[in-house]
């Protein structure tokens, strides 16, 4: 009996070693995953984590559009990399003297995502309100727009909103690419909103015991203490929210928005009828877009790393 049990404790041994030797390895890739887990909680959608190699691919897939449809182009024709040569400044800027195609799109989200910001954030903090009042209907607008379809929150505020508004003598006009920017702002509100509600809400809770028990008001409490340590869990899903704000912006070429999605086809259609200009013009504008937005995507997951949440 005394060597089966000494058998016995000795395998219950390397079994236990065995299984804290997996759990080390298991260890890390748990935390990653836990971090992961909730950065997606606070930003409300799923993290897409791209690599160097995506860039690649696309310059690749971009390459390989200008060779085929340089194939294809009559002889007696302009070639398609000579006529998006030509129509390049016109997508990216429009014409002398205006601001539209591909910096309107820039314009657009700047002001889309200030201003949802900022609505965003109050809207937050009324969901972490002590009134329940307050707190239940700034949740149902958060829940509203951030369950509406894009598209159809920017065909509402076209349709609403008049073309000019009078005041006085005086007429003031309300552009196309204004009535875009409150369409984008209201669903960036939104999310923006359960960001700051689950970035204050993942704090621990002896942060406001402990500012209790120092005499702060809740006021004081929000704005000294628990503020300025939700900051830093916001920044990465702020900027990820901006990205996927920058990338819906040509859907509002559809109302007759001058961004570069109208650009594009308007120079595609004074070429006349050349199919084979499609790809290269259509992957032009994907290039100009993840150029613009990749590196910003890649600093955002480099700021989830240096302000990882720690389980």
């Amino acid at each position: 009996m005394g060597i089966s049990e000494g058998r016995n404790m000795t395998a219950k041994a390397v079994a236990h070693i065995a299984e804290s030797q997996r759990m080390d390895v298991l260890l890390p890739r748990a935390r990653d995953q836990q971090s992961q887990a909730m950065i997606e909680r606070l930003e409300g959608t799923f993290r897409l984590n791209f690599k160097p190699h995506h860039a690649i691919w696309i310059m690749a897939f971009f390459v390989f559009a200008i060779g085929s449809a340089h194939a294809q182009a009559p002889k007696e024709l302009i070639s398609p990399i000579n006529a998006l040569i030509k129509w390049m400044p016109f997508i990216l800027w429009g014409q002398e003297g205006t601001l539209n195609g591909f910096a309107l799109n820039l314009l657009i989200s700047f002001f889309a995502m200030l201003i949802g910001t900022v609505a965003g954030a109050a809207l937050g903090l009324m969901q972490v309100s002590l009134l329940l009042p307050v707190r239940t209907g700034s949740w149902i607008v958060t829940q509203f727009f951030r369950n509406s379809p894009w598209l159809v929150l920017l065909f509402t505020i076209m349709l609403l909103f008049p073309f000019e508004i009078e005041v006085g003598s005086v007429i003031i006009p309300i552009p196309d690419w204004i009535k875009a920017v409150i369409g984008f702002a209201l669903p960036v509100m939104a999310n923006i909103s359960e960001v700051v509600r689950g970035a204050v809400l993942s704090l621990p809770s002896g942060q406001w015991e402990s500012a209790e028990s120092l005499a702060f008001n809740r006021r004081q409490t929000m704005w000294m203490i628990i503020l300025p340590q939700c900051f830093k869990r916001m920044i990465p899903p702020w900027i990820n929210w901006y990205c996927i704000l920058t990338m819906a912006t040509p859907i509002c070429s559809i109302m007759g928005v001058e961004e570069a999605v109208t650009y594009t086809a308007q120079a595609l259609n004074a070429e006349g009828d050349r199919p084979e200009m499609l790809p290269v013009f259509y992957m032009f504008l994907l290039v100009i877009f993840f150029v613009y937005t990749y590196p910003i995507a890649r600093w955002s997951i480099q700021l989830e790393k240096k302000f990882a949440i720690k389980g």
